[in-house]
């Protein structure tokens, strides 16, 4: 049987006598047509046998996005760490910035369940997400893509990234105090006071301009109030009037003849 192993035909690669420049236009004809996991390997190709052209660095940067594409946000990321630590001052390395952060962006889709809510009703694809209890997701990508923005906004503020990057920053604020607040809630519905007060507490610190901070505030109240905290209870009520003095939350207490946190 050995020998007959022989007979078999060989595989043949056809980029095998291919240039720099053709795997580079083979790779990008591949992307343009959504055939992501083919150019990834006409990019890497190109990178193991011209690492030195011209065309190897680019061809790093486009394959960070094919796999971004492709929805493989782990390899992405690595491919843009990669690249960020190898040409740190390459006059592209602004989008690598911005991509490294768009790519922990959408894998973070959703952290705000009002919003996942609004997806899911026109995908079925994140429907299951909207139904998700918000505690269990990890706001561990909507920090690192924070980061990523922050970095890129902070040594390129010229950069044509820059204004699209901000704006992503100022969601994810609220994204992540939001967060906060529905554990800070769910410890609250549970009888956990201390815990709710500390990650409602945790919210105001880290994200106080955030819209979130006034359920963040009236969980606060609530709390103290069970916990039999009347000081408190006041010192906070007064730091939310001053703060949100239209609060929805005030607009029930004209209705009825309790405080409005015992109705809450």
């Amino acid at each position: 049987m050995l020998p007959a192993c022989g007979l078999l035909p060989e595989v043949q690669d056809e980029t095998k006598s291919w240039s720099a420049q053709k795997l580079y236009t083979e790779a990008k004809s591949e992307m343009a047509d959504g055939s992501y996991e083919k150019a990834i390997q006409y990019f890497e190709k190109l990178e193991a046998r011209y690492p030195y052209g011209r065309y190897a660095q680019q061809a790093q940067i486009e394959v960070a996005y094919a796999y971004y594409k492709s929805n493989e946000p782990a390899s992405a990321i690595a491919a843009c760490d990669r690249f960020i630590k190898l040409h740190p001052n390459h006059p592209n390395v602004d989008y690598v910035y911005y991509l490294k952060g768009l790519v922990n962006f959408n894998d973070d889709l959703g952290l705000l369940g009002a919003l996942a809510e609004k997806v899911a009703q026109t995908s079925e694809t994140l429907a299951p997400l909207a139904k998700q209890d918000a505690t269990e997701r990890d706001p561990k990508a909507a920090r690192e893509a924070f980061e990523s923005f922050k970095e890129l906004t902070a040594r390129f503020p010229g950069s044509k990234y820059t204004p699209d990057a901000i704006a992503r920053m100022k969601y994810l604020v609220n994204a992540l105090a939001s967060h906060e607040v529905h554990v800070a809630r769910y410890y609250y519905k549970r009888g956990a006071y201390i815990a709710a007060v500390n990650r409602a507490q945790s919210a105001l610190q880290q994200y106080p301009q955030a819209p979130a901070i006034e359920e963040a505030l009236t969980i606060m109240v609530r709390a103290y109030d069970a916990l039999g905290m009347s000081d408190l209870r006041d010192d906070t009520l007064r730091v939310m009037q001053k703060n949100f003095p239209n609060s929805r939350f005030f607009a029930i207490e004209k209705k009825a003849d309790t405080p409005w946190w015992e109705i809450w």
